[in-house]
Formats: C-alpha cells, structure tokens, sequence
C-alpha cells in the first residue's frame, strides 16, 4: 500500500513550487527598475539578471507559466489519481456513500487541493513578493534564467504563438511608458503620508513641475516696476536710489530704460568707497544680458549658468524692455515667495474667513491657479496675458471700474481697487458650497 504521507509532500512539494513561480512573477513584474539598478550598480548580479528578464517579459512570462501550469497539473492529477483513491476506499464503508465514493473523494481531494494551492501556491507567495519585490527577484532571477535556458524550445514556441494570436487580433505590444509627473505627485503624496517626505519637499516638486511650463514673463519684475538709473542724474541721487532698495543689480539708463548702457551692482560702488574712490557708474558698467519674454524658465536658469549672470533685462517681440528677471525670482518659483524682513508690503494673496480670496492684481496665473485650484484658464497658452489682472482684462475687454463684478465657471471675480489703469486688487469668491484653497492661516498661505 502507498505511503499516504509521501504522496502528501510531493504535492505540497509541487503547490510549494507553484508558489515560487508565481512569487517569481511578481517579483520581478512589480519591481522597481531603479531600485534594482541601484542593487546591481552595488555588485549584486542577480539584480542585473532581474533587469535583463524585466526587458524581456515574453520569455520570462512564458517560462513562469510553464512551471506554474505543470506545477499546477501534476498536482491536481497526482492527488486525484492517489490520495483520492484512499479517500474513495474508505467511503466505501459508508453504506449511503458507496455508490458514489469514487466521485465524491475526487471531488474533496480536487476542492482540497485547489485549496491549498491558492494559499501556498498563489496568494501568500504573492503578497510576499509585494513586500519585498527587489530583493526576491534578484534572488530569484538567475534560477529563472536558468529554467528559461533549459525550456527554450517551448517557450519560442508559446512565445512564436501569442504574438502571432496577437497579430491576428491587431494588437500591439507597447513597450513600458515612463515615469509620467502625475504618477510622480501620487508617489511624493504617498511618500508624504508614509512620513517618508515632508510638505515642503512635495511642494518644491509641485513647484518644479509648474515651473516647467512657465515663462519668465510670469516671473520677471515688470517694467513699470523695475528701478533703473539715469546716468545723466547727479551720482549722489543715484547712490541713494540704489540704497533705498534690496536690489543689488540695476540697469543704467540714459534718459528712458529703452536706452540701456549696461548694469551696475552697488556693491561695487561700496567697494570704491571702501578703496576711498568716488563712485563712478560708467566705470563699472557691465554689457547687460537679455532674454525674450517667451523664454521657458528652465531655459532662463541654464542661461544663468552659461553666462555667469545673475539678472537679465526682458524684451517683448518687438524688443521693447518689458521687464527685468533675476536668478532670486527663478529661486522664488521653486521655494516660494520671501519677502525681506522689513517689508511692510500687503501679501500678494490673503484668504478670507468666508472661503474668497483677497489677490494682487500683479499675481502670476499659475498662483493664482494654485489658490484657487484651477486647472487651465482660457487664452493663457497663447500667452495673451500672464497675471491676474491680464485675466481680468481679457475677460472683460476694457478697462474695468472699482466694484465691477464679472463671473467665470461658478467664480465671482469683482475689482476691489484699481492703481490708475492697472487692477491692484481683486476679490475672488468660489462657487457655493466649494472651499478652495489650503486649510492653514492667511498669513502662512500668503507666504506660498
């Protein structure tokens, strides 16, 4: 008579090795390539296989399913042919289950059987190799490649045959898309609930990926607020124009900013002075760098660095000056705004208790979106405008008066105060029932 126990083993010994096939296939499917890189990169070869099998998942697919469907077979027919057998001898002595012990033992044993394979052969080994994706698959790598070398044969063969079913349904084996930013922000947003970032460190990444699509016309200091020197005025008036501000740069200017001689930095006046020698901006005037207004701030920032500067003059497509940019307000978009400690200046966007937004007309758009949690505003691609106020004003297509009250996709916008021609202020109240914005103070989001 059989050994009842040996023939046990050897199906938990087949469901044991289902259970490796399996976590094998999980393994290397969900892990990460740059983790494994980095293990290979450290001296571990079978991360390197890993990777080499990841590249190829036609083979190792097929060679995985190999096992797992002789694994799977042999044990269902092995279990079925034996230990159904003894189940069915001893049902016989059961008077109301003698007719039928031959099908009732198969049909416990197969239920049994299916049983533990999906415990030992598939769910456990699986949630196991989501714990520890890399680590396994490196592991288990070299034996697969191995297994694949020995059932090359049958696995050309299935692998001959599925692209040719797939040919025959027209579809397309895509290769693996890359990382993508918005799978990005959902990892940064797990790893931030995980403890493993901090809410600075998401919002820089935030900021990086807006920055990506902004121009330096939503960062540059617009010429109407730009502070520049006129050569012509007496040194002593210039040096203290240049002292009333945080400004280390400023443009020298003869007669209008349009007639720009080049920049000055009012450090090196205090260096003559120091030297006890007269400031003299002609002597330290440096050829100014300009930049188009369309210039990507990305590009803006390897500009910086090719040429060693720390500020640019802005011109517009008719090259006009529009603006001045520096490498303070590339820094600003990244970390947001910082204000020095004197400035006595309102915040350019102060949240209400009510839910609205109280803004600067001067505020770029992507802020604006990002208070507000817009999406896309209509015309900002086209680069009609680059602040709040351009907004309002392709909104409305004049020049608009205090307390005029325009809506747009459920917002209320209404002009709160108005700097000659320019919208200063404006009120922004979102749609009812909507409370937009973060949940922090006013004055901690103003500072974002």
């Amino acid at each position: 008579m059989p050994n009842i126990g040996a023939e046990i083993i050897f199906i938990l010994a087949l469901t044991i090795l289902n259970g490796f096939f399996a976590m094998s296939e999980i393994a290397i499917v969900s892990a990460r390539r740059a983790r494994l890189q980095q293990r290979a990169a450290e001296g571990d070869r079978g991360a390197a296989v890993a990777l080499e099998l990841a590249k190829s998942p036609d083979q190792f697919l097929a060679t995985v399913q190999i096992g797992i469907t002789l694994a799977g077979i042999l044990a269902g027919a092995y279990g079925g042919a034996t230990i159904a057998a003894h189940l069915s001898r001893a049902l016989v002595a059961v008077p109301p289950l003698a007719p039928y012990a031959s099908a009732v033992s198969l049909i416990v044993i197969s239920i049994l059987i299916a049983f533990v394979q999906l415990i030992i052969g598939e769910l456990v080994p699986k949630r196991i190799a989501l714990s520890h994706a890399e680590p396994i698959a490196a592991f288990v790598s070299r034996p697969l490649r191995g297994l694949a070398w020995l059932t090359s044969p049958a696995v050309n063969f299935l692998g001959i045959s599925s692209r040719g079913l797939l040919a025959l349904l027209r579809l397309k084996s895509q290769e693996a898309t890359p990382v993508t930013e918005d799978e990005v922000r959902m990892m940064m947003a797990e790893g931030r609930q995980a403890g493993v970032f901090e809410k600075a460190e998401q919002d820089i990444v935030e900021r990086v990926f807006r920055m990506s699509d902004r121009r330096v016309s939503t960062i540059m200091t617009p010429r109407t607020d730009m502070v520049w020197i006129d050569i012509d005025d007496p040194i002593g008036d210039s040096m203290r124009t240049m002292c009333a501000t945080d400004h280390t740069y400023f443009p020298v200017c003869r007669g209008s900013v349009e007639n720009v001689l080049g920049m000055v930095s009012v450090k090196e006046q205090w260096a003559r002075m120091v030297r006890r020698q007269p400031p003299d901006l002609s002597a330290e005037l440096t050829p100014p760098l300009y930049v188009p207004e369309t210039t990507p701030v990305l590009k803006l920032l390897e500009t910086f660095k090719q040429a060693g500067r720390h500020i640019a003059l802005v011109v517009d497509e008719f090259g006009s000056i529009s603006g001045l940019v520096s490498l303070n307000d590339v820094l600003e978009s990244i970390v947001g705004d910082m204000p020095s400690a004197d400035s006595e200046s309102d915040p350019p966007a102060v949240r209400r208790a009510d839910g609205s937004w109280l803004l600067d007309g001067m505020l770029p758009i992507d802020k604006m979106k990002e208070h507000l949690q817009i999406d896309a505003l209509p015309g900002e691609n086209d680069g009609g405008f680059a602040t709040l106020a351009g907004f309002v004003l392709s909104q409305l297509g004049h020049v608009p008066r205090v307390a005029e009250i325009f809506e747009w996709r459920g917002f209320q916008f209404e002009i709160v105060d108005m700097d000659g021609h320019r919208v200063d202020r404006v009120l922004a109240t979102p749609p009812r029932g909507e409370h937009t914005g973060a949940t922090e103070s006013p004055q901690a989001e103003a500072k974002e």
